[in-house]
Formats: C-alpha cells, structure tokens, sequence
C-alpha cells in the first residue's frame, strides 16, 4: 500500500517551478469554471432572452454570499493544511480535512434552507425588475435546495490544492463542467432558468461524490483510513473557524457590495438593460480574469503556507509576487479584448439590443483597467491567508469593496443622481484600493511570525 506523500517541491527546487505546478492547474480550472457559466448565459440568452441573463446574474449574486460564508471554513481549512503539509504532518492534514467536511455538510444543510424560504425577499432587496423576478425565483430556489453539492465541490477542490495537489481539483473541474453542459444542452430548451439551476446541482452532486470517493484511496494526498475517528473534533473545528471566520466575513462583505451596486443599477432608468449587461460583463465575461485570478489566489495560498510551515517565510514572499505576475499576463490578454472587440463579445450571449450593447461596452473598457488590479489583489490576498492572516483582507474588503464604491454611488445618487458610468468608475476606484492595500500589507511582513497548530479535543 502506498505511503501518504507530499510534494516537496513546493518547499524545495526551483520556485518558478513550484509556483507554476501549483498556479496552471488552479488558473485552468478556474478559467473552465467560468466557462460554465458563460454557458449557462449563452443558452438562457437564446432561449429565453436578455432578462434571463439578468435573472441568473442577480441571483448569484445572492447565492455567492451564502457560498462565501460556508467557505469560510475551506479558508481556515487551508491554513492548517498547508502548514501542516509544509511541516510533513500527515495525520493532522487528514484530521483537518476530515472535520471541515463535517462541519461544511451541516452548514450547508441550514444555509439551503433558509435560503430557500427567503428567496422572494432576497430578490426583493436587489430591486429585481418583475420580469426579472419572474425568472430568478426558480434559478434561485433550486439552487438552494441543491447547495450541499457545489460546497462540497469547493471544499475538495481547496483540500486537495492546499495539500499539494492542484491536478485532481483540476479533473474534477473539467469532470464538472463537462456533465454541466450535458445537462444543460438537455434541460435549459425545456425549463429555462430552471434548467440551468438542475444542471449546475446536477453536475455538482455527481462530481462531489467522486471526489469524496478519492479520500479513501490509498497514496491519496489526504487519506481517511480505517482507524479515523468518526466523530466531530470541536477543538479543530474552533481552529478551522478561528481562521476562516475573517475570510468569511470578507467575503460576504465583498459580495453584500456586489447586491448593493445590483440594486444602484436596479434604480437606473434603463436598469433591465444595465443589469443584463452587468450579469454578461461583469459576472461572466470578467470572470475571464477573476476566475483565473482566483486559481492565482489559490496558489499564493499553497505555495506561502506551505513554504511558511517548512521555515522558509522569504521563499514565500517571493512565490506570492510570481503569482501576481502570471496574473498581469492574463489581464493584458483579456483586457485588450474587452477594449477592442466588445460588441462581438456581448454578441456571443445573444445580447444585441443597441441599448444592452451600449452599456455593456461601456463597461468593458472600466473592466479593462480593473483586471490588473483585481489579480494583483487576489494574489496578495492569497498570500495573506495562506500564512494565516485572514484579518487584514476583512479590513481591506470593507474599505476597498464598501466604503469606496458604495460610498460614492450614495453620495452621486443624492447629488446630482446616479448614471451608469458611475457606478462602473466606482468598482474600479474600489478595486484600485483594495491592490494598493493588499501589497502594502503583505510587504509589512508580519504574516512570518503567525503561529498555527491544533490541540485535539481527543486521542490522535
């Protein structure tokens, strides 16, 4: 039977190298979950019509609060991890896993009923236009009725990545947007939002139970063997919040920021048009560069923690700025896109209404200029986290995500009344902040003397 390992290379050899086994895969995966729901706006686009796409954009807008908060333990989760990996503790890499698992599959159990119940009145709080509404309630319900699928998805793709092993995350990245799109071709034509929302859970559920499956195979880089015990360990599951509680609540102060501007341009006096071209050029197209910057994210996460617990806190500083610089590369491509071809771009999700087309261009060329600063962001914050510091990007979040976009829409609309260059300004502006603070933060240093370890409520 093969032996539980760990990638030493991520704390030993060439850093370039390590950064880029780690960040590829994680860039990849992420780029391919994208890619799902740019699929997902294309076919409800066709099928249905612009105000579909407005549906799906402002409910997940909801939803991603609900899924940020429970992945606050996933944050936790891959701070122990890595260190752990990075110490070459096994036993604790396994123990940890297995409690953020149980403490996700309860969370996610609560959450999706509540969301359920409350969904008319969330859809209510952004000022979804009625025709809007219409087909966001049932998108949103069935997603919250199959929640537990997608968070499970997401805890493996950390579990895995934070141990080392960014190619399984990967696999099943592909494996499910591969059965998304099987089921969506089958069911969007037939059910509209509806369907869109059956696929998503769908694909989910059964990607999330075949990497469940992983966990018990032998050589596994996490491994839940026979004489593990079953029962939860609140003295880990209190280290797992400790940590990620901050990341969660930045999180979802980030995301009450997006329902906040949804709900501006919700006051606009096109705002079926302005949110069908935020949900497109915001939610999907830029996800082109936020979700890439997110698998970066990921990587700083990995290759700081790890190289943190194995002693080597300047190898870390030094992987982190390697994964900002990836980031640039991607931004530049994707950016000049939106600068040179937005109108073909908007044109692939049906939206060829000259208004829908006009503000939706108009807001590419603002993302254009964003993409640089989000990934530099993303990559700090990577950085930040992985070493164990979740409060700084909280703090960050607030200021960068709240205070600076939300702020001055407040301040516009009571003014002189608010139009939607505005509010794309502002997202720039806020996201100019966040950079600038994320770097400054990290480059303090103080993440190198945050101490990580758990005492088990039990015998080992």
């Amino acid at each position: 039977m093969p032996a539980q390992t760990f990638d030493r290379s991520i704390v030993d050899g060439p850093l370039g190298r390590a950064v880029w086994k780690i960040a590829w895969p994680t860039m990849l995966q992420n780029a391919i979950a994208g890619l799902q729901g740019i699929i997902d706006h294309v076919m409800v686009g066709h099928y249905v019509g612009y105000t579909a796409n407005a549906a799906i954009g402002v409910s997940w807008q909801i939803i991603i609060v609900v899924i940020v908060f429970i992945s606050s333990l996933f944050t936790g989760m891959v701070v122990l991890v890595t260190r752990f990996a990075g110490a070459n503790d096994p036993e604790k890499v396994n123990r940890v896993v297995y409690q953020a698992l149980l403490a996700a599959i309860a969370l996610s159990a609560i959450m999706g009923v509540v969301g359920y119940t409350s969904a008319p009145m969330l859809l209510d709080v952004v000022r979804a236009a009625p025709a809007v509404q219409h087909e966001a309630l049932p998108f949103l319900r069935t997603m919250f009725a199959g929640i537990g699928g997608m968070m499970l998805f997401f805890m493996l793709g950390a579990a895995f990545r934070a141990a080392g092993d960014a190619r399984t995350p990967l696999r099943l990245g592909v494996a499910l947007t591969a059965f998304t799109i099987v089921f969506n071709v089958a069911l969007i034509p037939r059910l509209g939002t509806r369907g869109a929302a059956l696929g998503t859970i769908g694909s989910s559920l059964i990607v999330a139970a075949y990497g469940l499956r992983k966990f018990f195979v032998p050589g596994s880089v996490i491994h839940f063997g026979k004489g593990m015990s079953l029962r939860p360990d609140f003295a880990i599951i209190r280290s797992l919040f400790r940590f990620g509680l901050p990341a969660g609540f930045q999180g979802i102060a980030m995301n009450v920021a997006g329902v906040l501007l949804v709900r501006f341009i919700g006051s606009l006096p096109q705002s079926a048009a302005a949110q069908a071209a935020y949900a497109v050029g915001y939610t999907e197209l830029f996800s082109l560069i936020t979700w890439t910057s997110f698998g970066l994210m990921g990587s700083a996460s990995t290759i700081a923690g790890q190289n943190l617990g194995a002693g080597q806190p300047d190898r870390a500083a030094r992987g982190v700025a390697l994964s900002a610089r990836i980031g640039l590369g991607v931004a530049a491509i994707v950016g000049t896109a939106f600068v040179l071809i937005p109108g073909a771009l908007l044109g692939v999700f049906g939206m060829t209404e000259p208004l829908v087309t006009t503000i939706g261009s108009q807001l590419l060329r603002y993302l254009s200029v964003s993409g640089f600063l989000v990934t530099i962001a993303l990559s700090y914050t990577g950085g930040l986290q992985g070493t164990g510091d979740t409060r700084s990007p909280l703090f960050i979040s607030i200021i960068s995500q709240i205070v600076v976009p939300i702020g001055m829409c407040t301040y516009l609309q009571m003014t002189r009344g608010l139009h939607a260059s505005d509010i794309w300004l502002a997202i720039v502006l806020g996201h100019f902040t966040r950079a600038a603070l994320s770097v400054l933060r990290f480059r303090q240093g103080r993440w190198r003397n945050i101490a990580v370890d758990i005492r088990s409520s039990m015998p080992a």
